[in-house]
């Protein structure tokens, strides 16, 4: 489980496509506090470490993951937002994050609004629905509030801070990012379903 607030701001170092597609990463984190095994969100992707280095670490991504996400357009030095795997006691600064991408949302505008941005994201069509006004969701591993919905547009305020430290600092209309449901949406919406 995660929180969608973001602890490092990485990079892609390479990408070897076999059966599977293996990235490794550069990172900031001290990497002997980091098991084999462990889970950390890749952009909003719960991946697992299969190896490390000094200041690298690797995963393996299945077909599924990367027809789900963002990860096939996925290019040597491009950024990537961290975040470790929480633990019992942390702190949930964000929402409750599960690292379970849903499906791939469009930039389709940014605008200046004050010191920070407006966003504006297309939402898949089988996910708008689970996208409230004042609702969380989950970009590119980013825990963020929603402002505005409009059928399947919605919009969110990104302050400065986010701006720095996550790759929303470099994003442009037209890139896509992860989407991730509020896990709350999700199992309503399972609840509400009529039994045929």
């Amino acid at each position: 489980m995660f929180t969608g607030i973001i602890t490092d701001l990485g990079r892609v170092k390479t990408i070897e496509k076999n059966g599977d597609t293996r990235f490794e990463f550069e990172t900031a984190y001290d990497l002997n506090t980091v098991d084999i095994g462990a889970s950390i969100a890749c952009n909003g992707a719960c991946m697992t470490v299969i190896e490390k280095g000094t200041n690298w670490f690797a995963i393996t991504a299945s077909a599924e993951s990367v027809s789900k996400t963002t990860m096939g357009s996925w290019t040597v030095d491009m950024p990537v937002n961290f975040e470790r795997a929480c633990k019992v006691g942390d702190e949930l600064g964000g929402h409750i994050v599960s690292g379970h991408v849903d499906g791939v949302a469009e930039i389709i505008a940014i605008e200046p609004e004050g010191d920070s941005h407006r966003f504006k994201f297309k939402a898949p069509k089988e996910l708008k629905n689970f996208i409230a006004p004042k609702g969380s969701v989950t970009l590119n591993g980013v825990s963020l509030t929603v402002n505005e919905v409009e059928d399947d547009i919605f919009g969110i305020n990104i302050i400065p801070h986010t701006l720095q430290v996550t790759t929303f600092g470099k994003s442009k209309v037209g890139d896509f990012v992860n989407l991730e449901i509020d896990m709350l949406a999700r199992y309503v919406a399972r609840l509400l379903e009529k039994d045929d």
